[in-house]
């Protein structure tokens, strides 16, 4: 059963983590939608390894200090823990703004806390002739229709919301507008510093994303020293929800193939896209 706490990461900033499972650490990172865009898949994970979900600060109620205001504290914060708790042999997975906070990481982590990485429909990364959509300019029924292949079926109208959870969206979006706004969902820096990745990347990409194309995706993956990028039919900007036995299919060869060191070590020879 899945187990919730909250521990002390730094003296002002709690960090609220959902655990489930034995066996290699995953460490599953949500995007802007928050923790529930990526429960399933961490279910999923849960079965055959020792799943880590965090609450990145701000969301879903939970505090975030006033100096917390970028990707890359969250991306610290996150290697501050692994450290913090010797876990070793990381496979890092995120979502979206997630993503980028996983690649984030990955470029931050001197000591190879981390071995693999799986980034699914990621932002942050400037590509001039595939420019991110304006999600903070977006409307509910606009929201759906970039986000989903099949936007009928997803698509929430805030009237039928809860004041509570309304409220609570809110409060997200507030977050990840400070966190990511400026410059809007990347870092200039990122792109450049990616390819000194050499570890292993999987890059999964909804079919259907205008939030981020997978045109955006081919650009992304080209930036990391050894990346591959995989496309999810009938799938948006979260094909984890929309297409999960494909993306979790997916997932699972890619930890059937590097869940052991001296493969990850002879992929990360290989050239670009090519593992």
């Amino acid at each position: 059963m899945p187990t919730s706490r909250t521990i002390a990461l730094y003296p002002d900033l709690p960090l609220t983590l959902t655990e489930s499972g034995t066996g290699r650490p995953v460490l599953v990172l949500h995007g802007g939608g928050g923790p529930a865009t990526v429960a399933g898949l961490a279910g999923h994970l849960a079965r055959t390894t020792h799943t880590i979900t965090p609450t990145h600060p701000g969301w879903d109620g939970t505090p975030r200090p006033d100096w917390f205001t970028g990707i890359d504290d969250l991306a610290l914060a996150y290697l501050h823990y692994l450290h913090d708790h010797q876990l070793s042999d990381v496979l890092v997975i995120g979502s979206s703004l997630g993503g980028w906070t996983a690649a984030e990481m990955a470029v931050r982590d001197n000591a190879g806390i981390i071995t693999g990485l799986v980034l699914i429909d990621p932002v942050g990364v400037h590509v001039p002739a595939e420019p991110i959509r304006d999600f903070f300019a977006l409307d509910a029924r606009s929201a759906a229709e970039y986000s989903w292949h099949d936007s009928d079926r997803f698509y929430v109208d805030p009237a039928d919301v809860p004041a509570e959870q309304l409220a609570l969206r809110q409060a997200n979006m507030a977050t990840m507008r400070i966190l990511a706004g400026d410059p809007y969902m990347h870092d200039p820096k990122l792109a450049h510093r990616l390819a000194r990745v050499d570890l292993p990347a999987l890059l999964l990409w909804g079919e259907s994303d205008r939030i981020a194309t997978p045109a955006y995706g081919t650009a992304y993956a080209a930036a990391f020293g050894n990346a591959r990028l995989e496309i999810i039919p009938e799938a948006g900007h979260l094909p984890q929800i929309e297409q999960p036995h494909a993306t979790h299919a997916l997932i699972d060869a890619y930890l059937s193939r590097f869940s052991d060191p001296q493969a990850i070590l002879g992929a990360a020879r290989m050239p670009t896209q090519q593992y």
